[in-house]
């Protein structure tokens, strides 16, 4: 199995959700890119961490 964490920084903000840009290791393409985030669980985080995992 494969697993990555990714992370996100702040990107913008809409009407009901924040959306993240990816933030790639030095020489590595983004892997998902843009994330949206709901507003009522994102809060006013200012970055996040995901993980995928491979199975």
């Amino acid at each position: 199995m494969s697993k990555e964490v990714i992370t996100f920084e702040f990107e913008k903000e809409t009407k009901n959700s924040v959306r993240y840009k990816e933030v790639p290791d030095e020489g590595k393409a983004p892997i998902v890119g843009s994330l949206y985030v709901q507003k009522w669980f994102a809060g006013n985080s200012k970055s996040l961490q995901v993980t995928i995992e491979l199975s």
